[in-house]
C-alpha cells in the first residue's frame, strides 16, 4: 500500500502532484446495477415512462458526470477526457439494468473515478426518472471492472470477483 499520497508531512490534505508522471494512454471501465420492478422494466423498454426516455437521459447524465468528476470528488484531478461512453444491458428476467461506463484519456493520472462517477450518476438518473413508479429500486454492485495505463499497468476484475493485475 505504501504512504498516504493525499497527505503532506503535517497530515494536511493535498492534491497529488502528477507533474513528473509519464503521459500514457489510459482507460477505465466501471459498472453497476439497478434492480427495478417488472412494471418499471416494461415501461423503460416500451418507452412509456412519464418522464421520457430513461436510458437516453441516464446516458447523457453519466457522460456529463464523468466529465465533471473533479468538481464532485475532493482532490481529484481535472482530466481532459478523450472518450466517455455509457451503455446499458437489460436483463428482463431479473428486472435488472446494468450500466457500463468507459472512459479514455491520454494523461498523467487514471480515469477510475470518472468511470465510477459516470456509472453512479447514470443509475441515479434511472432511479430519479422512475421513482414515482417504484420507490423500492436498489442500486448495487458499483465497481471498477478494468483499468489500463500508468505505473500500475493493467487491472481486470475476474468474474468470480478475484482481481487480476498484469
Amino acid at each position: 500500500m505504501g504512504e498516504m499520497t493525499h497527505l503532506d508531512a503535517e497530515g494536511n490534505a493535498v492534491m497529488v502532484d502528477v507533474t513528473k508522471k509519464a503521459v500514457t494512454d489510459r482507460i477505465a471501465v466501471a459498472s453497476g446495477c439497478i434492480r427495478v420492478s417488472s412494471a418499471v422494466m416494461d415501461a423503460i423498454t416500451d418507452g412509456t415512462v412519464p418522464k421520457g426516455d430513461v436510458l437516453a437521459a441516464a446516458r447523457i447524465a453519466g457522460i456529463m458526470a464523468a466529465k465533471n468528476t473533479a468538481s464532485l470528488i475532493p482532490l481529484c484531478h481535472s482530466l481532459l477526457l478523450t472518450m466517455v461512453s455509457v451503455d446499458f444491458e437489460l436483463c428482463r428476467e431479473q428486472s435488472l439494468l446494468r450500466s457500463v461506463c468507459t472512459v479514455r484519456l491520454n494523461g498523467r493520472t487514471g480515469a477510475e473515478m470518472e468511470a465510477l462517477t459516470g456509472v453512479s450518476v447514470s443509475l441515479l438518473t434511472i432511479y430519479d426518472m422512475c421513482k414515482a413508479m417504484d420507490k423500492t429500486m436498489e442500486i448495487t454492485d458499483i465497481r471498477l471492472d478494468e483499468k489500463d495505463g500508468g505505473k500500475t499497468g493493467k487491472f481486470i476484475r475476474m468474474k468470480e470477483g478475484k482481481e487480476n493485475e498484469m
